[in-house]
């Protein structure tokens, strides 16, 4: 059975920083494409960041480049989020997900994590 279980969320102020990190087991995880979504209160889950299996590949949505950045730890088959400069439009429940494909749509997501809630504060 597939488990992703993510950590590292909590309540900062606005221009602070969080990581947040996902272990996951029972996969393959360097053979796992991995992504980040967020989903706010009334909206739609959204997809963050996404990194491919050797690392070497990231992605980003518009409004997170350059402030957070996605890693991995193949040996300790842990993802991680690095939030940098957050802003109160970051809240939101961050969500991992694993994929086989290497993809911005959630749909292609077969495994996800019970989330992590992220709270700016003004």
């Amino acid at each position: 059975q597939v488990q992703l279980g993510e950590s590292g969320g909590g309540l900062v102020q606005a221009g602070g920083s969080l990581r947040l990190s996902c272990v996951v087991s029972g996969r393959t995880f360097s053979s796992s494409f991995m992504g980040w979504f967020r989903q706010a209160p009334g909206k739609e889950r959204e997809f963050v960041s996404g990194i491919s299996r050797g690392g070497s590949i990231t992605y980003y949505t518009d409004s997170v480049k350059g402030r957070f950045t996605i890693s991995r730890d193949n040996a300790k088959n842990t993802v991680y989020l690095q939030m940098n400069s957050l802003k109160p439009e970051d809240t939101a429940v961050y969500y991992c997900a694993c994929s086989q494909y290497n993809s911005r749509s959630l749909p292609a997501y077969d495994y996800w994590g019970q989330g992590t809630q992220v709270t700016v504060s003004s």
